[in-house]
């Protein structure tokens, strides 16, 4: 398993706490998370979480921490968007750590010129911080409610469909993006990629989700993982059980 920050590291790292970087309004008298707080830990986040779990690729260091992860979040998880660990955005869903995306994304060595589809994307985050990297981004998402959570970049297309299809209509792809662990990759989204593309993806093998990244080159395609790390279940990519006696 890669170290993670604990959430006592997370903590040192910013000038304050999360809790303490609080003021109470005057006006209602509650209290809030600046937009100042949040960049301080988006910054912590680059350091404490990225930097030190092998996320080296400048452009993925400078997009994560540009976008503003807790607007992809329910409002009431705002103030836990950075934390280093996977976070409930609710409808039985999650979002994946910081360094679990940073490590992907890594990994797929993304080019300027790639045209890229999410899978799961939710309420956009993975789409957005693709969105710096390539020139367009498809964002697939079977639950239309997470739409409502922020708006998305000029160059980032939502399209709506179960999520183990693909998105065939934006086809071919020459990344696809996986934001949550799957059991078994459906030939209908290695389908969908161009020939050299690359799959970036939390695989789980026997229980333990590793994250993988897959290339095709001709009619052939292959996995390599590369590392182990908690990451949330996408719905729909569950290997059917056989009976037992």
């Amino acid at each position: 398993m890669l170290p993670l920050a604990s959430a006592g590291a997370f903590d040192k790292a910013l000038p304050c706490s999360m809790v303490s970087c609080t003021y109470k309004t005057p006006e209602e008298g509650k209290n809030i998370v600046t937009e100042h707080n949040f960049e301080q830990m988006r910054q912590a986040m680059v350091a404490s979480q990225l930097r030190t779990t092998a996320v080296n690729d400048p452009r993925v260091i400078a997009a994560m921490g540009k976008v503003a992860r807790e607007r992809f979040v329910p409002p009431e998880q705002a103030p836990l968007a950075y934390l280093d660990k996977s976070l409930p955005i609710g409808r039985g869903r999650a979002m994946a750590s910081p360094m679990v995306i940073g490590r992907l994304l890594t990994e797929a060595r993304v080019r300027a010129s790639d045209r890229a589809l999410v899978v799961g994307a939710a309420g956009g985050y993975s789409a957005a911080v693709l969105a710096e990297l390539v020139a367009d981004v498809v964002a697939l998402e079977q639950d239309a409610d997470f739409s409502a959570y922020a708006a998305l970049p000029a160059n980032v297309s939502r399209a709506s469909g179960p999520l183990a299809q693909g998105w065939a209509t934006g086809a071919p792809y020459d990344l696809i993006l996986f934001d949550g662990a799957v059991e078994e990759m459906p030939a209908a989204i290695v389908a969908q990629l161009a020939d050299g593309g690359r799959i970036a993806a939390p695989i789980v093998e026997r229980g333990v989700t590793r994250l993988a990244i897959g290339r095709k080159a001709g009619s052939g395609f292959g996995m390599v993982t590369f590392a182990d790390a908690e990451a949330p279940i996408l719905p729909g990519f569950e290997v059917e059980k056989g009976f037992i006696f």
